[in-house]
């Protein structure tokens, strides 16, 4: 499982012309599943992105949470994260999951971030639009 994280002051994302989650102050998270991945990784993953430190503190150092800064999360699925790129000049993607078992985690990275963060989402499996405004820019990728 593969999160591209971003620190925002303000992200949004539609689908069919319709806004389906929008943050101000957070991260915007790119969530990636692949076809190995389980809900341990799943809750793995969300604790790594909940603690992971990338707010400035007092002093302009990297050292707060997304928490700690009253952060929202905008999770999108973002299948093309676990395209193989090693070879070629078109992905591959072998190492993607299903679209049931994708769907599923993601439902299930969702419910459970809803339960310590406020959380916004895009549409699973649809055609996306995403807007944001990167704070930094910082951008990370987090894998379990």
């Amino acid at each position: 499982m593969k999160a591209l994280i971003q620190r925002v002051k303000h992200a949004k994302v539609e689908a069919k012309g319709q806004i389906t989650g929008q943050i101000d102050q957070g991260i915007l998270v790119l969530l990636g599943v692949e076809k190995h991945d389980t809900q341990a990784l799943a809750d793995k993953l969300l604790n790594k992105l909940l603690a992971y430190r990338i707010f400035a503190d007092a002093d302009g150092k990297m050292n707060l949470n997304v928490q700690q800064v009253a952060g929202k999360l905008l999770v999108v699925s973002q299948f093309t994260l676990v395209a193989d790129t090693q070879k070629g000049t078109r992905p591959g993607f072998s190492k993607g999951a299903t679209p049931q078992l994708g769907e599923a985690l993601y439902d299930y990275f969702v419910k459970q971030s809803k339960t310590f963060i406020a959380t916004e989402t895009g549409q699973f499996g649809a055609d996306m639009q995403v807007s944001l405004q990167n704070d930094g820019p910082v951008t990370f990728m987090l894998e379990v």
